[in-house]
């Protein structure tokens, strides 16, 4: 009976010796700090999000403050999409230590999708000063809040120094035309486009910016003027026959829309833009049967467009198939209401 007391014994005292050195190996909750420290970044690389920014926010009231806490909580809660509370453990973080500069470059991040790019410039300009080869993405997003505070100057060198660049040439005028085209700022996109090409006469790409711009504008001569002017430097580019084919269709000039589209379609078979719009032409031409291809072509390309479908339903019944007629035109018809549904939701 003593034996076996004697053998508990030391089997419990190997036991209580055991336990710490399988906490520190597992960095489970109840060890030092370091462990716990080395426990929650192992939650977030493995995306365990809540229970690492449990860990982090106790971690992150102990003083003297433990270095890397705020940061990597910081990280946390970015990734987790708490960009209020990123906002403040990244700054501070850079409280605790200045030389941070990934949080500095966090930060203005955070700011920027917080809606307050003003406030982001001065940490994203921060992190170009310290490290010029910063990662891309913050040179983009300088530039994105220069937009948005229409400091467009500043908004080019940022996107020429993202995309390699020389800042005063016409491919950096270029590249700030597109950006502007995306913030929906076509008038300031045309400008730009206007001195790329002044820089650079033979620049690809700007003569068509502008023209996709008078396109918009309903302003016929104007387009046709700049897509011809495209054509001539990139003959090669295929959506410039389709936007032509587009300008010679509203121009009621058919048989020259047919041969721009044609050209767009045997340059690339992968867009379904130019099979719509040749199937509309042939249409106008009062080809119904030739028109049903490509519209047929289109749709199993993008069973989605509703475009597609409706003008399909129009050549049936040309043709004077009613069933095949009725039942595209409510395909689209549904198709079009699902598209505008979506719309709502999503303002």
């Amino acid at each position: 009976m003593r034996s076996f007391l004697i053998l508990g014994c030391l089997f419990l005292g190997w036991i209580a010796a055991q336990l710490p050195l399988a906490l520190a190996q597992t960095g489970a909750p109840g060890g030092s700090p370091a462990d716990e420290f080395a426990h929650a970044q192992q939650e977030i690389q493995q995306g365990h999000l809540p229970e690492a920014i449990a860990a982090l926010e106790k971690l992150n009231q102990i003083t003297p403050a433990i270095k890397g806490v705020a940061h990597d909580l910081g990280l946390a809660y970015y990734r987790g999409g708490k960009l209020v509370d990123a906002r403040q453990a990244f700054s501070k973080a850079i409280q605790d230590d200045s030389s941070d500069m990934e949080s500095v470059q966090m930060l203005g991040l955070t700011l920027y999708r917080l809606g307050r790019p003003a406030e982001a410039i001065p940490y994203l300009e921060r992190v170009r000063q310290w490290m010029p080869n910063s990662e891309a993405d913050a040179n983009y997003v300088l530039g994105l809040c220069y937009l948005n505070s229409q400091r467009y100057d500043d908004a080019r060198k940022s996107f020429a120094a993202q995309y390699g660049v020389p800042a005063e040439s016409g491919p950096a005028y270029l590249l700030l035309g597109n950006m502007l085209t995306n913030a929906h700022l076509p008038e300031l996109a045309v400008g730009a486009a206007h001195k790329a090409l002044q820089l650079s006469p033979g620049l690809p790409l700007a003569h068509f910016m502008i023209g996709e711009v008078a396109l918009f504008k309903s302003s016929l001569a104007e387009a046709e003027t700049e897509f011809e002017a495209e054509r001539a430097l990139n003959p090669g580019y295929s959506p410039v026959y389709d936007r032509l084919g587009d300008v010679y269709t509203r121009l009621q000039k058919y048989q020259q829309a047919q041969q721009a589209i044609m050209k767009a379609i045997s340059l690339d078979t992968t867009r379904t833009g130019p099979f719509i719009l040749m199937g509309k032409v042939l249409l106008r031409r009062d080809d119904a049967q030739s028109a049903t291809l490509y519209l047929r072509h289109a749709i199993k390309m993008d069973p989605g467009s509703y475009i597609a479908h409706t003008l399909l339903g129009q050549a049936y019944r040309k043709l004077g198939k009613e069933q095949e007629a009725k039942q595209e035109l409510e395909t689209a018809s549904k198709l079009q209401t699902g598209n505008e549904l979506e719309l709502q939701s999503v303002q």
